[in-house]
């Protein structure tokens, strides 16, 4: 079974035979053992520290369809090496486009990738609400919010409602987080203290996995309806990503400080700005990984899938959706 590889340490990677022959590199250019990685085992690849890597070795990456995400040292994504779209058909391509440029089929799915995020949210705040946290009017502020998603009219008002939600949700944190941690506002670039440097890494590699997951499918990653598209950018990624994030990322993040798997000694501060250490990154990457293999019963399929298919599953949704075979609805967590 295909799987993918978190490569920590700067280094070089070249083929050798039907491997991958990687070569860490410590600051002062001293190599370490070299690690062998067959071809057939890979599914992608995500490289935290500099990949020294030729042209040869992307074609036979390319051959072999694995995709390299990229990450700075600040944990911000910097771009994806993708594979030749194998599955890439013309006239779904055609169609995806002509739902971009038609306002009306491009606000329809945007706001169905809003709703679903917003409810799943929502089923986060209520399953701490079960468990005495205070956060009623949390939700109601959110659910004030949601009645506005159906009757908005532009993409832009839509953007602002979901900022407003996310705001509002991200206000939730210091309620269900038990540790010491404290959020305070949404920070970015560059997260301002350790929650926002977890949400941050975490919101980099649901991303990914998005990413991933569409090229698995005939969509074009390019072409969005949420997120603008723009040049160099598989903004569709984005889009998928809203719905998944509150699954995925946030509910590992409260189990990761709840439990006290990830500590302050995992982050490194610097002015202005918090960063996850290498400890911290595997910490979250093992847990993160544990988490996509976690199956649930799928409610249609009446059968056990993986997060990490669940979200190749959305994106087959959407295929049907835009080919005008099923009414696209995003997925709901029930739990």
């Amino acid at each position: 079974m295909k799987k993918t590889y978190y490569l920590f340490n700067p280094g070089r990677m070249s083929r050798k035979d039907n491997t991958l022959k990687f070569v860490p590199v410590d600051e002062r250019g001293k190599e370490s053992t070299p690690k062998y990685i067959p071809i057939e085992g890979v599914s992608d690849l995500f490289c935290f520290g500099n990949l020294d890597a030729n042209s040869a070795l992307y074609l036979f990456l390319g051959k072999a369809g694995i995709a390299v995400h990229f990450f700075d040292y600040y944990e911000h994504y910097k771009g994806s090496f993708m594979p030749k779209e194998y599955l890439l058909a013309g006239k779904m391509q055609i169609e995806q486009t002509k739902h971009y440029i038609s306002k009306k089929k491009r606000l329809a799915i945007a706001t169905q990738f809003i709703s679903g995020a917003a409810f799943n949210m929502v089923k986060n705040l209520r399953y701490y609400i079960n468990r005495d946290r205070d956060l009623q009017s949390v939700q109601e502020t959110i659910d004030s919010y949601r009645l506005q998603i159906e009757t908005s009219t532009a993409i832009d008002e839509l953007m602002g409602i979901e900022g407003n939600i996310r705001q509002v949700y991200y206000s939730a944190f210091n309620e269900i987080i038990t540790s010491d941690f404290t959020m305070a506002n949404r920070s970015k670039r560059p997260p301002e203290n350790e929650i926002n440097a977890l949400i941050s890494f975490g919101n980099m590699m649901c991303y990914a996995l998005c990413l991933s997951q569409i090229y698995h499918t005939q969509l074009n990653p390019t072409i969005s309806f949420l997120h603008e598209p723009g040049y160099r950018r598989y903004s569709l990624a984005l889009d998928i990503a809203e719905i998944f994030k509150p699954l995925l990322v946030d509910r590992l993040i409260f189990r990761l400080l709840n439990k006290k798997e990830i500590k302050a000694q995992d982050f490194d501060h610097q002015l202005n700005s918090c960063t996850l250490k290498d400890s911290g990154r595997k910490k979250f990457v093992r847990a993160w990984e544990e988490k996509i293999s976690e199956t649930i019963k799928h409610p249609a399929l009446k059968r056990n899938v993986s997060y990490k298919h669940l979200i190749k599953l959305e994106c087959y949704k959407l295929c049907k959706h835009i080919l005008g075979m099923e009414e696209y609805k995003p997925f709901k967590s029930r739990w």
